[in-house]
């Protein structure tokens, strides 16, 4: 499907100077002079180099659509994670590389979604939120203000996270993958 360069979003996948290339950032960008743009990050998904390159209206891309499946995460063998088709209890290795900072947000257990192009793996997505506990949070300062006064709080997983006040240790929050924040206290 061919989509126009200033209708490129951030999680998009496109076909661009004959790679598969996963759009990280855009900025969408109209000088005093001239056209618009868009500014693209983006990462090539089979070798991993990254890129940052300008797209005009004009210019069109090829979205390319990816066959997704569910695995269960298993465990970490080495620089290696071992995931678990659901369907045929199947094995697979991939590089811990390939989900970036949220590889420390994997739990035992989890299901995620393994993005396929020609029945390779080329991408991993966890759920957008899950639970973690704080087993360590920074002290109140007296006499802040309730407005933006967000404290620092170390999770489980030994991901840092900015949290209300009255949250504290040992208290389950739901944390936003792929933004690390503070979501909301579970339930």
């Amino acid at each position: 499907m061919k989509i126009s360069g200033v209708d490129i979003r951030p999680g998009n996948i496109i076909e661009y100077e004959k790679g598969i290339w996963k759009v990280a950032k855009t900025q969408h960008t109209q000088p005093g002079k001239g056209g618009a743009f868009m500014q693209v990050e983006m990462k090539n998904l089979i070798d991993g180099r990254k890129t940052n390159v300008r797209f005009r209206s004009q210019d069109t891309v090829e979205k390319v659509r990816l066959d997704t499946k569910d695995f269960q995460y298993l465990y970490m063998d080495g620089e290696a994670l071992v995931f678990m088709d659901t369907d045929n209890y199947e094995q697979i290795n991939l590089d811990a590389d390939m989900l970036g900072d949220a590889v420390a947000f994997l739990q035992d257990g989890m299901t995620v979604t393994l993005e396929l192009y020609d029945e390779r793996p080329i991408s991993v997505a966890l759920p957008e939120y899950v639970e973690a506990t704080i087993v360590e949070a920074d002290a109140v300062v007296k006499g802040q203000t309730a407005s933006s006064s967000y404290k620092p709080a170390l999770l489980d997983n030994g991901v840092r996270v900015m949290v209300p006040p009255h949250i504290g240790a040992g208290t389950r929050i739901v944390v936003d993958v792929y933004a690390q924040e503070y979501v909301k206290k579970a339930e």
